[in-house]
């Protein structure tokens, strides 16, 4: 059913794979090449693109080929890290390593390293290669747990520039260091679980059991502190609060005994914890029978609205910088939201969400030729920058899926 488009995406795949030049010194997969996005690497962006790229290498029989471009797409972002251990969110096809003069901002490669090199590590042995880039990976997380980790055991974004959800209402616009978002934190939690098993390769017992306490403490954080029982639904959480002084007169009889506020703004990465494991059995059902599945707010013909349509933050714009993730639907979210249901058990929803993102998207290729980075969840059509391919890719791997063949899996603790 889906032929054209199949053979359409392994056409866009063939030009994600980059040899060094510029700034990359290793060969790479890159977000994708045209005038929006020019030859780059953007953290969360390339290790999907991986995953990607990975399920149409068996298809064209090219697993081996695609090895020293995952590994070097790696060790491109570990050619930037910084003696604190901070690592660049992007890197471009230019002599400089660093686009800070161009694009000022605080935050760093968010926490997707460890499972990019422990899913390469999981398709090909590379134990070797993990020697030398394991103690760099120890650097980064150190950098997060030094750097980005407030009292209440939650991680934090430094500011809203280049949080990979551009204007997520629950960090955009808001005041620095006050978004402990649920993306964020979900993303941590599969990253220290990496930290374990890659330890675990290497035998490193004690550095192991160290990754896997923090991993522990960190989804009792997020239960205790982002969960909402009376959703039944994670949501981000605010720790922009004063701090405690009971030598005010008005707060010194009862001062604040929390450490966050949550904030009930129903974003499409509250879902993400199904994709990291994180709830229950019966915390998932009512985040899918309660929240997800609701027509009225993210459930739509043509897949999850990233933004609830209950939000008056709701807004169906093509934007870039921020790119718009008011309500549109991305591939992206579409993909991670369905792995989040077949690892739950709901394998009807999760047919019926891959379903829609390949129709949709092969609607938009038969009429436009090409692909959009995210589109109108009532009419189906492309809002934003025709000729995206990136993570548009995951499809690739959604089709797997449905004609039930071998379909890859990105790290999963």
């Amino acid at each position: 059913m889906y032929e054209e488009l199949k053979r359409y995406m392994i056409s866009l795949s063939k030009i994600l794979w980059a040899e060094p030049v510029g700034a990359f010194r290793h060969p790479s997969i890159v977000v994708t090449k045209n005038s929006s996005y020019p030859c780059q690497l953007w953290d969360w962006g390339n290790w999907l693109n991986n995953v990607a790229l990975r399920q149409i290498a068996i298809t064209e029989n090219k697993q081996n080929d695609l090895i020293a471009y995952e590994k070097g797409s790696v060790e491109n972002f570990l050619d930037t890290q910084r003696p604190d251990g901070s690592i660049d969110i992007v890197i471009a096809n230019k002599p400089e390593h660093d686009i800070a003069p161009l694009f000022p901002h605080k935050n760093v490669h968010k926490p997707v390293l460890a499972q990019h090199v422990a899913f390469i590590c999981q398709q090909s042995d590379q134990k070797a290669w993990l020697k030398n880039v394991y103690p760099k990976l120890e650097k980064f997380i150190s950098y997060y747990e030094n750097n980005a980790k407030h009292e209440s055991g939650l991680y934090y974004f430094f500011d809203d520039f280049a949080i990979g959800v551009d204007n997520d209402p629950s960090t955009f616009y808001r005041p620095d260091n006050s978004s402990a978002s649920i993306f964020l934190n979900s993303l941590m939690y599969v990253e220290l679980g990496a930290m374990t098993y890659l330890a675990t390769i290497l035998g490193e017992n004690k550095k192991a059991s160290y990754y896997m306490q923090k991993q522990s403490e960190l989804k009792n954080a997020i239960n205790e502190h982002c969960y909402d029982e009376k959703d039944g639904i994670y949501y981000s959480c605010d720790i922009n609060l004063r701090k405690i002084d009971t030598t005010v007169l008005l707060h010194s009889g009862a001062p604040r005994h929390y450490s966050t506020l949550i904030q009930r703004l129903g974003c499409w990465s509250s879902f993400l914890p199904l994709w990291a494991g994180i709830p229950t059995q019966s915390v998932a059902e009512r985040m899918v029978k309660e929240n997800l599945l609701d027509k009225r707010s993210f459930w739509s013909n043509h897949g999850v609205r990233t933004l609830s349509k209950y939000e008056k933050m709701y807004r169906i714009v093509g934007t870039g910088n921020p790119s718009s993730w008011q309500g549109g639907v991305w591939i992206v979210s579409n993909y991670l939201i369905f792995k989040g249901l077949i690892r739950y058990g709901y394998t009807t929803q999760a047919n019926e969400l891959a379903r829609k993102t390949l129709d949709l998207l092969n609607n938009d290729f038969l009429k436009n030729g090409a692909f959009h980075e995210y589109y109108d969840p009532e009419n189906g059509e492309g809002v934003y920058n025709k000729g995206f391919s990136s993570w548009n890719l995951l499809a690739f791997n959604m089709l797997s899926y449905l004609e039930n063949k071998p379909t890859i899996q990105e790290f999963q603790c």
